[in-house]
């Protein structure tokens, strides 16, 4: 956690400047005239970079320049941050995840017992469960979304660092339920004249 209880982000400050950076280097030399184009004057790069570092921060840097040579290597044309993204979305759903949007309306359309419900992998259900069913329930919002997002990115992350998530059912739970004792009832009943 960082200060103010915030949640670290997936990479680092210094990974994304120098992934952004990188990724903009690919850019120009890619895309020289389509490049300058857009991207010509000093404050519309620093503003261009300020909006992809943004817009990409939750993506690990490894993702980012992955999808950044896959649509150099597809595309004729300067890349939009929403093809970047996309990429990058591509590049997730390989790694056994679902994508944070499948995941989030996953996460809403489930239902109680939530720990029994069939869930594609145990970290929507994790993400979901510490972001809050109640915020979930609620009429779709981008506040749900981004603190779902924080979440669940996070959560990822640590699941493919090695952390196993696993749900614990309500069924697997092996304590014996006492059966109902009717002579304590009856005595309780008449003790309190109930």
């Amino acid at each position: 956690m960082t200060q103010l209880g915030q949640t670290k982000l997936a990479s680092t400050k210094e990974d994304l400047i120098k992934s952004i950076d990188s990724l903009f280097l690919k850019l120009e030399l890619a895309y020289h005239y389509q490049f300058y184009k857009v991207f010509g004057t000093d404050d519309k790069l620093k503003e261009g970079k300020k909006l992809w570092a943004v817009s990409l921060k939750h993506i690990s840097s490894e993702i980012i320049l992955e999808a950044i040579e896959n649509v150099i290597s597809s595309q004729s044309y300067l890349p939009t941050l929403t093809d970047l993204l996309k990429a990058c979305n591509d590049i997730n759903r390989k790694d056994g995840f679902p994508s944070l949007e499948e995941a989030y309306f996953e996460a809403r359309r489930s239902y109680q017992p939530r720990k029994d419900f069939n869930w594609t992998h145990p970290i929507v259900y994790f993400a979901g469960k510490k972001t809050g069913w109640n915020i979930l329930d609620e009429k779709d919002s981008n506040l749900s979304l981004q603190v779902f997002r924080k979440n669940y990115m996070y959560l990822k992350m640590q699941a493919q660092n090695g952390t196993e998530f696993k749900i614990k059912s309500d069924s697997d739970n092996n304590e014996k339920l006492e059966p109902f004792n009717r002579d304590l009832f009856k005595k309780l009943r008449n003790k309190f004249k109930v």
